[in-house]
C-alpha cells in the first residue's frame, strides 16, 4: 500500500494552498499537541478539511512530555468538531498517540504503551481512510494544485492524477478555467519515496 502524505501550512495566510491540498486528498491527520491542546491553526485547518468533507484522524503528539492532559486535549478536539459543525459520522474520530521526537506511537493513550515506529498511524490510515476511486484505463486527467520551480527543469506542476497514466515524453493538453488550452510535452516526472523526490518514467492514478 502506498500512502501519500501532504503537509499543509497551518496559517490562515495560506488559505488558498490549504484548500487546494484538501481537494487532492482522501483523508487527513489532525495533529494536536498533548501539552498545548488545540491552537488557532488547528481550527483553521480543520474547518478547511470539513468544508472539503475530508475525514480526519486525530493524532495526539508529544505524549512523552511531562504535565500533559490527554483527556483535556481530546475534549478540546471534540468541542472544536462540534463548534465547526462537523457531520455526525466525523464526531466518532479515530485517535493515535505519538511522540514525534522519539519516533514512537500507540493506539493507547497511556504513554507507557508507546513503541518505536509509526505503524499504528499507517494502519489507522489504511483501515479508516478510503482509497481513491480511480480509473487507470481512462484518458489522462491530472489536477494541478501547486506549482514549483527548478533551475534545470523550469516550472513543475504538483497535483493528483484523477484518472489514466502519464509518461515522460507524452504530449498533453492543459485546460484552463477560461476554456483555453495549451499543448506541451512532459519533460520529466517526479514521485516520492519517503521524503526523497525521485525521477520516474510514468505515474498512474
Amino acid at each position: 500500500t502506498k500512502i501519500n502524505i501532504l503537509d499543509t501550512p497551518g496559517h490562515a495566510d495560506f488559505g488558498g494552498e490549504v484548500e487546494r491540498i484538501m481537494n487532492m486528498v482522501d483523508g487527513c491527520l489532525l495533529l494536536v499537541d498533548a501539552f498545548e491542546g488545540t491552537m488557532p491553526q488547528t481550527r483553521f485547518v480543520l474547518k478547511k478539511a470539513l468544508q472539503a468533507h475530508v475525514k480526519p484522524i486525530v493524532v495526539i503528539n508529544k505524549v512523552d512530555r511531562a504535565n500533559i492532559d490527554i483527556d483535556a486535549a481530546l475534549d478540546q478536539v471534540l468541542n472544536l468538531f462540534i463548534e465547526l459543525g462537523a457531520p455526525e459520522e466525523f464526531l466518532d474520530f479515530d485517535v493515535v498517540y505519538t511522540s514525534a521526537l522519539k519516533g514512537t506511537s500507540s493506539l493507547d493513550p497511556n504513554p507507557e504503551t508507546q513503541k518505536p515506529g509509526m505503524e499504528p498511524v499507517f494502519e489507522t490510515i489504511i483501515e479508516h481512510i478510503p482509497a481513491p476511486k480511480v480509473d487507470i484505463s481512462a484518458p489522462l486527467q491530472l489536477q494541478v494544485a501547486l506549482l514549483d520551480y527548478n533551475d534545470f527543469v523550469g516550472r513543475i506542476g504538483i497535483g493528483t492524477i484523477k484518472q489514466g497514466t502519464i509518461h515522460v515524453n507524452d504530449n498533453v493538453t492543459v485546460s484552463r478555467l477560461d476554456g483555453s488550452t495549451l499543448n506541451f510535452r512532459v519533460m520529466k516526472l517526479f514521485g516520492y519515496q519517503g521524503l526523497q523526490r525521485l525521477e520516474i518514467k510514468e505515474a498512474s492514478a
